[in-house]
Order: structure tokens, then C-alpha cells, then sequence
């Protein structure tokens, strides 16, 4: 990745969406690495649930992994724009290697560079931001899923340390991650005000990983539970203030929803384009499919719900490059975003028809990755309060 570009303003609300050549320059880095590293051995890697480890390296040797970190943490420097556009193309040919690259930027390295201490960043952030050591974002847990005010995962203030004690589960980059954000309760009386996000090593005594889970989709990337027993984490690795917890898990699920939304943004359009492809080359009853009005109706449906997509998701990276609230934009990009990337990978399939069910084609393994997007960093249905929240 070039490293003289920097982060720069693309305002959607001039209604210009010429992007600049920085931005090209990066999509197509993005796109050729896709194509020429992610696409060769991405059904293998699927059919065995391999994660991606030489491709992941290759992404941070290029700047991939902390793409919006600032130069002197290790970062590449760029904004929400250029990741949005690296993300887009990456998902639309593997969405395992998208997912891992979208907890290490958003999440993890967004997170830490926002609010952790100097000495924190300097120990942590730079080996992340440069894709020397992938992170990991551990909130979700086996009866509270994605609410952040419920967490049995307990830190007790010991002094100089605290003793964390729970189980967290469906953790992406689990099993290979050597940092952990997790977030626990330390003051149950204090509820949210109670919780504290810690930076947490793999190998500390007492934790423990545990097997990785057998997924309908992404399963290039590793889901893990992870298990503490009175493991110690120093005072000097709590992330802010004391009950700060809360607030730290909310504003970076924030932003990692519009990496969620880049990543079903890509997977939509990857199967759309396969299946415009294939409807130029397969014919029925003397002409291609595509000339049948049927099809050809089904791609421009396709078609507009990923342009109106595009746009919800780079109105929300530019609201977050401008340094405005994206909660409510964030949440609308990943709402839309994550539902039409199932609605066109299953139309892909379709088109398709019987080879659209078979994995050489590529479009099965889309529509069965598209489902998670509408899991993860909350459901369609959080998305939904969270929206309906902003309009009063």
C-alpha cells in the first residue's frame, strides 16, 4: 500500500461521488490482492475450515490490517472511505479473510487507538496496526450474547491486579489472536457504570481456548470460546477509567458496524457479478439467459439494492471521517446492507440455477456467508431499536 496517503475527506453530502485517485489506488490494490492471493485456494479453505494464515500475513505486510491507525502507531493512516472500499473488495472474494480483517481494524485496533493510554498503544496497537499479532473484540458471552450490560464475565479488583473470571463465546480470530479486548463486570451494584474493557494476552494462566466451532459460513475464519479462570490482569491493562467498560463497548461496536456492511457490501456484489457473468455465457432456449426478462429483472433488482447499499454505507464512513455520531448511520448501513447481501447471493444462486449449488461456481459459499452479517456486532432486530431510537 502506497504510504504516502493519508487520511482525506470524501464528503457523500456534496453529492460528488467521484472517488479521489488515493481512494482508486487503494481499491485496486485491495482488488488485485482478492483476485491473485484470496481466490485460489478460497473453496479449499472453506471446504476444510482453514484460516487464511500466509493471506492474512500478505494483508498486513500491506497495510490491510490497520488500515485507519495513525502512521506513528504503525498504521497506514487512511479513512473510513479507503477502508470501506479495501473491505468491499476483499468480502466479494473471501468473506473469511474480510471478517478477520474487520475485527483487527474496526474493533480492536479503533478501539485501542481511540481510548487506551500511550503506553498501551505503544505495547499493543503497533504490532496489531502492523499485522505483526492479529486482536480479538470478546464481549459476547453464552446468556448474554450481544448486551453489554449483562455480563456474568466477572474482573475483582485485587489491588494491583484483577482476577477475571467467565466464559466468552463466538469470538472471531479466538484461536489466533494474541491480543484480547474483553470486556467484564466488576461492580454488579454499579450495573453498566460497573463494567471495564481489559487487554488480555494469550498464554496468561488460568486462560484457555476453547474448540473451534463448526460454522454454516466464514469457516475460513476461527470462532472460538474463550475460558478465564482467575486470571490475573494487571492494573495498568484496563482500558480508561474505571467503569468506563460500557461506553468503550458501545462506541466501538459503533464503528465496527460499518465494517460489517463493507463486508456484506462485498458479498453482494461478488455475487452479483457472477451472476451477471454467467448470464452473458449459459444459454436457454436459443439465446443467453440474460436476454430472458426473468433474469434480466432479477439483476437489475440486484443491481439497485447494492447501489442504494453502497450509498448508506459511504454516508456513514464519511459521517465517521467528519467525526460525527454514527450510531444511527452505522446502524442503518449494516441493517440494509447485511439483509439485501442475503437477498442477492440467494438470487445468485438462481440464477445459477443447478450449478448455483454446487461450490466450483462460488456463489453457494455467498449466500451462505451473507447469513452471519446479519448476526454479528447485533442482530438485524438491534439494528432496528438502534434506528428507531434516532428518529424521535
Amino acid at each position: 500500500m502506497p504510504s504516502n496517503l493519508r487520511k482525506q475527506t470524501f464528503n457523500i453530502t456534496d453529492m460528488d461521488f467521484n472517488l479521489t485517485e488515493e481512494h482508486l489506488m487503494i481499491q485496486q490494490a485491495a482488488r488485485d490482492f482478492a483476485q491473485q492471493e484470496l481466490l485460489p485456494g478460497v473453496i479449499e479453505r472453506d471446504e476444510h475450515s482453514k484460516f487464511p494464515t500466509e493471506q492474512v500475513k500478505m494483508m498486513g505486510e500491506l497495510g490491510f490490517m490497520g488500515m485507519m491507525v495513525d502512521p506513528k502507531y504503525g498504521g497506514a493512516g487512511l479513512d473510513s472511505v479507503s477502508y470501506v472500499l479495501a473491505m468491499t473488495e476483499i468480502a466479494k472474494v473471501d468473506a473469511s479473510a474480510a471478517v478477520i480483517m474487520s475485527v483487527n481494524n474496526s474493533l480492536v485496533c479503533a478501539g485501542m487507538e481511540k481510548y487506551c493510554s500511550e503506553e498501551q498503544k505503544m505495547k499493543y496497537l503497533v504490532p496489531l496496526a502492523k499485522g505483526e499479532v492479529i486482536g480479538a473484540f470478546c464481549l459476547s458471552e453464552p446468556e448474554a450474547g450481544s448486551d453489554a450490560t449483562s455480563q456474568k464475565t466477572t474482573a475483582i479488583d485485587k489491588g494491583d491486579y484483577y482476577l477475571l473470571n467467565g466464559t466468552k463465546n463466538w469470538i472471531t480470530n479466538g484461536g489466533t489472536a494474541s491480543t484480547y479486548l474483553v470486556i467484564a463486570q466488576t461492580d454488579i451494584e454499579k450495573g453498566h457504570k460497573g463494567i471495564n474493557a481489559f487487554i488480555v494476552e494469550k498464554g496468561w494462566a488460568g486462560f484457555e481456548i476453547g474448540p473451534k466451532e463448526k460454522k454454516m459460513g466464514i469457516r475460513g475464519s476461527d470462532t472460538h470460546s474463550l475460558m478465564f479462570t482467575d486470571v490475573k490482569v494487571p492494573k495498568e491493562n484496563r482500558i480508561g477509567a474505571d467503569g468506563f467498560g460500557f461506553s468503550f463497548a458501545m462506541n466501538v461496536l459503533n464503528g465496527g458496524r460499518i465494517g460489517i456492511a463493507s463486508q456484506a457490501l462485498g458479498i453482494a456484489t461478488g455475487a452479483y457479478e457472477l451472476a451477471l457473468k454467467y448470464s452473458q455465457e449459459r444459454k436457454a432456449f436459443g439465446k443467453e439467459i440474460f436476454k430472458h426478462q426473468a433474469i434480466a429483472f432479477k439483476l437489475a433488482d440486484m443491481y439497485v439494492k447494492i447501489t442504494a447499499a453502497k450509498l448508506l454505507v459511504m454516508k456513514a464512513a464519511c459521517e465517521k471521517d467528519e467525526g460525527k455520531d454514527i450510531a444511527h448511520s452505522g446502524a442503518m448501513a449494516k441493517l440494509y446492507a447485511s439483509e439485501i447481501a442475503l437477498e442477492v447471493a440467494n438470487e445468485a444462486v438462481q440464477i445459477h440455477g443447478g450449478n448455483g449449488y454446487v461450490a466450483e461456481y462460488h456463489v453457494e459459499r455467498m449466500m451462505r456467508d451473507s447469513k452471519i452479517t446479519q448476526i454479528y456486532e447485533g442482530t438485524s432486530e438491534i439494528q432496528r431499536i438502534v434506528i428507531s431510537r434516532g428518529l424521535v
